[in-house]
């Protein structure tokens, strides 16, 4: 879930996600739909050594009747801004929707995965319309690169143009590449912090307190930037349920998910992500450097 405001307060972008959960504030900050799991998440990340990428946590507040969790909008103070939202992890489901009462066929799936391949349903799915929701994000990850790298592109907008949405069936590194390529402009100063970023998150991930002791799904990582340069953030802004702290046995984040292990492959994820910004820049400088003369 993504909103930012772009050029000017009543401007909202959304790459990815349900509508209508945030709301402009004052003093450069946004209001999103309160949501105990995501407000306690938020409150502990601001003490962890992740605090530094994630958007500054300013409490609940009340408006209308209504509770809203107030954080920073990291548009504030860019100029044409161009962002990426990258979804982490090989699991984007917990493991509680695959039992039976939360398996109920929904039909907006169904239409969902027909639009992308009208062969994707089952004979049975075909005759009710409808498929579940851990079928149709099983089917999901299959077809993205979620499955094969771990992590995946929602959408992206670039100089504040249209949004794009149409990376549901990019998988391979060298196709992510591309992406990367055209999104940065091929500007090596911007795929050089991003890469520094990436490397930076995972230092802080490997001594993160929040990070050893939670189950992490659904989140993503947000690069933004504008004509003057990077603002990339981890964003933990989780959907309800999205972080679940582990009683049991703390994940390892860098392993397969077996039904009952409650791994998310974020690791995984992280660690193609950093390899495929960094084939990106080289990419691009190989494309500066200067053609020898021939003899």
């Amino acid at each position: 879930m993504v909103h930012w405001s772009v050029r000017r307060r009543s401007s909202w972008v959304q790459l990815a996600g349900h509508e209508g959960n945030f709301k402009p504030s004052e003093r450069g900050q946004i209001l999103k739909k309160f949501s105990p799991v995501e407000d306690a998440c938020l409150a502990e990340l601001m003490t962890d050594v992740l605090h530094p990428f994630v958007p500054a946590y300013h409490g609940v507040v009340e408006v209308a009747g209504e509770r809203y969790i107030q954080m920073d909008d990291l548009l504030s103070g860019l100029d044409m801004p161009s962002i990426m939202d990258c979804k982490m992890g090989t699991r984007t489901y917990l493991e509680e929707e695959l039992c039976k009462g939360q398996q109920r066929p929904r039909r907006d799936l169904y239409q969902k995965m027909v639009k992308v391949d009208p062969l994707a349903p089952s004979p049975e799915e075909r005759s009710q319309g409808a498929v579940t929701k851990p079928r149709y994000m099983q089917w999901r990850e299959g077809i993205s690169s979620s499955a094969t790298l771990g992590f995946r592109i929602e959408g992206i907008t670039i100089e504040g143009g249209a949004v794009q949405r149409d990376f549901k069936q990019t998988r391979t590194e060298d196709e992510i590449m591309e992406v990367f390529l055209t999104f940065t402009k091929r500007r090596l100063d911007v795929l050089s912090i991003y890469l520094s970023r990436l490397e930076d998150m995972r230092k802080a991930l490997e001594e993160s307190v929040f990070f050893k002791t939670h189950e992490v799904i659904g989140s993503s990582l947000l690069f933004v930037h504008d004509r003057k340069g990077p603002r990339q953030r981890l964003d933990d802004r989780f959907r309800e349920d999205a972080a679940r702290r582990r009683r049991g046995a703390p994940p390892r984040h860098d392993v397969v998910w077996t039904h009952g292990s409650h791994e998310d492959g974020y690791l995984i994820g992280l660690r193609n992500l950093t390899g495929t910004v960094r084939g990106a820049r080289e990419k691009a400088a190989d494309g500066q450097r200067p053609v020898p003369d021939q003899p």
